[in-house]
């Protein structure tokens, strides 16, 4: 009974990181509503984040060792590319697209990290794995021309924005394999992402006046305290709970639950169109992610 006690536990927590990160694509849109810009806006996420992923290293690193020169070279390169650039690039493509077409294309990570395992590392692909991959991305194309039909040539830019967002994310699941074995998972999340906080305050203060943080919408800085929250920090840590208890891989499998989230909150939320090409692609999409992971695993 324990043990069906903890893997019930922990699959409720995986869905509910799952379902509460996939909520970041909403609550962006939702405060795009309200004439924020890209920068500024992923400057007060990451600004109210700080200090939760700033607790967050410094509980981890309690007792342990320092890190070594190399180590905060390879901290502060992840954190600029898996959790600054990624995030940026895709705050600046939900400009353009919708929620429910971002999730697809973000979903498509796993595939991107197997791509790079195959340049870097000459991994192979078994024919599985590409049928797999070959109906996710038919998928993506399918609600791909359903966006250029509602947003028009401005999609293409979003898709492009978001897909480069996708793989700046691959790259950092890629190399930070050996930091993770030194530091720990919740060690160097909350470093790399306290990096990538730091760097989009930078950004804010090289690019925009103060006045742009002054004069936003209340909404805004509400908005952006419940991504920082509820969409970002919190899922973080429930998906490590949820690994511990029941393990990465059964842990990875309830992640499909994330794009479907994000279409049923964008249908009722934002008003975004569901259609058949929609529920299509969709499906062709978490479908061909499923059988890719598992013949992965």
């Amino acid at each position: 009974m324990p043990a069906a006690r903890g893997l019930a536990t922990g699959l409720v927590l995986a869905v509910t990181g799952a379902i509460a990160f996939s909520g970041k694509a909403i609550i962006v849109k939702l405060a795009y509503r309200y004439g924020v810009d890209a920068v500024t806006l992923i400057m007060f996420r990451m600004l109210f984040a700080l200090p939760i992923f700033a607790a967050m290293a410094w509980w981890a690193s309690r007792g342990r060792a320092p890190l070594t020169r190399r180590d905060w070279l390879g901290v502060v390169g992840l954190g600029v590319t898996g959790y600054y650039l990624s995030s940026f690039l895709d705050f600046l493509g939900l400009q353009y697209v919708s929620a429910s077409f971002e999730r697809l294309i973000l979903y498509l990570n796993p595939t991107l990290v197997m791509l790079l395992g195959w340049v870097l590392y000459k991994r192979r692909f078994t024919r599985i794995q590409l049928a797999g991959m070959a109906l996710s991305y038919l998928g993506v194309v399918l609600v791909f021309g359903h966006e250029i039909e509602l947003q028009g040539g401005q999609a293409a830019w979003g898709a492009a924005l978001i897909f480069t967002s996708a793989v700046t994310y691959a790259i950092y699941l890629v190399y930070s394999g050996e930091l993770v074995k030194r530091l720990g998972s919740l060690r160097l999340v909350g470093l790399a992402t306290s990096v990538a906080c730091l760097c989009c305050l930078a950004q804010f203060a090289l690019l925009r006046p103060l006045d742009a943080a002054l004069s936003v919408a209340p909404q805004v800085l509400w908005l952006s305290v419940l991504n920082a929250t509820l969409c970002t920090a919190v899922p973080v840590l429930l998906v490590m709970m949820a690994i511990e208890r029941i393990g990465s891989s059964l842990a990875a499998q309830t992640g499909m639950i994330g794009p479907m989230s994000t279409i049923v909150m964008g249908v009722l939320i934002l008003g975004e169109p569901f259609t058949g090409w929609v529920a299509a692609g969709s499906a062709l999409v978490i479908t061909g992610i499923f059988v890719f992971t598992r013949s992965a695993r």
